[in-house]
């Protein structure tokens, strides 16, 4: 039987452009020009999910990019998961309301437990959380906020902890020094997260070709308390896609496996 790995090609936005930093560093960008053109190129070439982030919303907090993702989001027909300085009721309320249909809380998931909570109970099945992290050694992570530029002494395992009975729809793990460099996924680091939530899980960062993603889909590990295996739900890639290495279509053939 076939079983799929959703393929979320990324869209990056900073001043109304669609673009990709490397490593989340804001000196280090490359424009890839008008961001619904692009959203609805990657449509047709068969993407199902779409996945936006406003790099300056994550950054500042204040909701920089907000009509161009709304224009976006009304400009295509597939559903799009959005992250970038969601911080209160009304930036989800304004967001979902608009036609988003996940919204990954970052940021605001590290600083207001009870925000992601209620958020999650109010919104079943449309709230995220984004666990933008850094590898430290010996295995250890710290999560970073605020556009990945505020670093904040949590790890990647004690914010799963408590998220377990949250009530999110996924996590979205991103390892931000793999992240535009194409030098591929953290996968010990994604079997670590596979193995110790139920939660399922979105991989993002390092994606260089169709090779990654077929190891990704690949990836599995023992199910929480049930036994049952695990696997990733989906995949974010953005550079590997803007920069000709695979094309859609072949990004959505490596993410179907046989199981």
């Amino acid at each position: 039987m076939a079983v799929v790995t959703e393929l979320y090609p990324a869209i990056d936005l900073r001043d109304g452009a669609a673009v990709r930093l490397i490593q989340g560093d804001f000196d280090r960008q490359q424009i890839y020009g008008e961001p619904l053109a692009l959203a609805r190129h990657f449509v047709a070439a068969g993407a199902g999910w779409l996945h936006v982030v406003d790099l300056d919303a994550a950054r500042t907090g204040r909701p920089a990019n907000r009509s161009t993702v709304l224009a976006l989001v009304g400009g295509v027909d597939v559903p799009v998961q959005y992250g970038g300085g969601v911080r209160s009721d009304t930036d989800v309320d304004e967001l979902l309301d608009g036609g988003v249909a996940r919204v990954v809380l970052g940021t605001a998931a590290l600083e207001d437990a009870a925000f992601v909570r209620r958020m999650a109970e109010r919104h079943p099945g449309r709230i995220a959380v984004g666990l933008d992290y850094r590898r430290l050694g010996g295995g250890r992570s710290e999560l970073a906020g605020h556009g990945w530029e505020v670093p904040s002494g949590r790890s990647v395992e004690s914010m799963l902890a408590s998220l377990a009975d949250a009530g999110v729809a996924a996590v979205v793990a991103t390892a931000i020094d793999r992240d535009g460099t194409l030098a591929g996924p953290d996968l010990e680091g994604l079997a670590a997260t596979l193995a110790s939530t139920a939660i399922p899980l979105i991989a993002s960062g390092g994606v260089g070709g169709v090779a990654d993603l077929i190891a990704l889909a690949g990836l599995s590990v023992p199910g929480v308390g049930s036994g049952s295996e695990r696997r990733l739900a989906g995949v974010i890639t953005g550079k590997a896609l803007l920069d000709g290495r695979m094309s859609v279509e072949e990004g959505v053939e490596a993410c179907i496996r046989s199981g």
